[in-house]
């Protein structure tokens, strides 16, 4: 069972991160937005359902499904990794380097939100 959570959530996931990046694709940014977007917006996710889990107010099966399913299909680090690279490789050094530093402050912040975002709901 938990392999087909797994297997539905990260679909889910994939599919929401596509059409993020289809949706932005149009306007050619040479910042790589979708890839920062979906992974801030995963780590806000995988931090409020964390939250919830570590209370004990969802079980294991929401956790498998949304946190390793959906969050890890939604998020990449492999895109990033390679829209870095491809920035580092087309002499955009500062464009690569901010990709690193915003990501990495971004997403922490953002599970650092939805852990608060849990702490603000009423038991």
């Amino acid at each position: 069972m938990n392999y087909l959570l797994v297997f539905i959530g990260g679909g889910l996931g994939s599919i929401c991160r596509y059409g993020l990046n289809e949706a932005l694709a149009r306007y050619q940014f040479t910042f790589p937005w979708a890839t920062f977007i979906a992974n801030v917006l995963s780590c806000i996710v995988f931090g409020f359902i964390a939250s919830l889990f570590l209370k004990g107010s969802i079980g294991i099966p929401y956790r498998i499904f949304i946190l390793t399913g959906f969050c890890g299909g939604f998020s990449t680090f492999s895109t990033f990794t390679h829209e870095t690279f491809v920035l580092l490789n087309n002499q955009q050094l500062a464009l690569a380097f901010a990709n690193v530093i915003l990501s990495l402050i971004a997403c922490l912040l953002g599970l650092y939100i939805g852990m608060k975002i849990d702490e603000l709901m009423p038991d």
